[in-house]
């Protein structure tokens, strides 16, 4: 009996049968994708949920306790407290989801090439990545976007620049492994070409790598667009976003420390459901 092995398809180490198996097992995968799909549920449904616009003022009902008319008051402003925080979860998710697709794309493929090349491009790759990961993180945010200016635009450019690195050194260093395994020494002797093996074999391979730093990169990421909006550098007003109303809120923390606290709760109940999603996916896309 005679083993045929069909070099032009991928190496796939787990069934997506399996995958889901483990993925439904996971106590900590379930109860983040709850969490997050909740608020996720809230942002798309900002619209039809919230019970007035998030710049609408009530002058009459300035910085108002909870009441059927504002279920849990109002700000400086007047306006409800309620319509602001899911207008915001709206606003920060997307801003923060969106603020690591290309590091993520452009991190996982440089570190895939510099990984299974070597040489020069994996010395220089690395010595760029040492050069970025010197600075402080979140310090090297900060600067950019004092650099490019503020708003959303730059927060996309600030992580563009600064996040990518920590994707390209975390696949590397996987592709280093992959490349010697004997699957890949097959495909060369197939008579493969490098691209074929690399989108077929390699990167299959190690882009998981990347996603299970993505779930826990995004909860930095959201932290950082917070603090900047805190900061006044991030979203700009009027749009809703939580470091917004945190900073607006601390000056009544005497009077009306909601104004602060329930933002605050959201920042980190969001940064929960994405931990928990992403300790999950660790465990599921890398079972021992």
């Amino acid at each position: 009996m005679s083993l045929t092995v069909d070099l032009t398809e991928p190496f796939v180490p787990t069934s997506g049968s399996g995958f889901w198996r483990r993925a439904l097992k996971s106590r900590s995968l379930v109860a983040g994708t709850i969490i997050i799909g909740l608020i996720a549920l809230a942002a798309v449904l900002a619209p039809v949920i919230s019970p007035y616009p998030p710049d609408q003022q009530d002058l009459f009902h300035v910085l108002g306790g909870f009441s059927s008319r504002h279920l849990l008051g109002t700000d400086e402003l007047g306006r409800d407290e309620l319509s602001r925080l899911t207008y915001a979860a709206r606003t920060d998710l997307k801003v923060g989801f969106l603020a690591i697709v290309f590091p993520f794309l452009f991190g996982t493929f440089i570190g895939t090439v510099a990984g299974y090349y070597g040489g020069i491009l994996d010395t220089i790759t690395m010595r760029i990545v040492e050069v970025v990961m010197a600075f402080p993180f979140y310090v090297l945010v900060i600067g950019l976007v004092f650099i490019v200016g503020t708003g959303v635009r730059g927060i996309y450019i600030a992580f563009a620049v600064a996040d990518w690195v920590v994707y390209a050194r975390a696949v590397r260093s996987t592709t280093l492994v992959v490349r010697e395994l004997d699957y890949i020494a097959a495909a060369r002797a197939g008579g493969l070409s490098d691209l074929r093996i690399l989108g077929r074999h390699v990167l299959p391979n190690t882009i998981t790598q990347g996603i299970v730093y993505a779930m826990s990169d995004i909860v930095l990421v959201i932290v950082a667009v917070v603090t900047l909006g805190y900061l006044g550098l991030g979203v700009q007003p009027p749009t809703a976003d939580w470091g917004a109303m945190i900073s607006s809120g601390q000056d009544f923390l005497t009077t009306k420390w909601t104004l602060s606290t329930f933002p605050g709760i959201a920042v980190a109940v969001t940064a929960l459901g994405l931990s928990l999603i992403g300790d999950g996916l660790s465990d599921v896309l890398r079972p021992s």
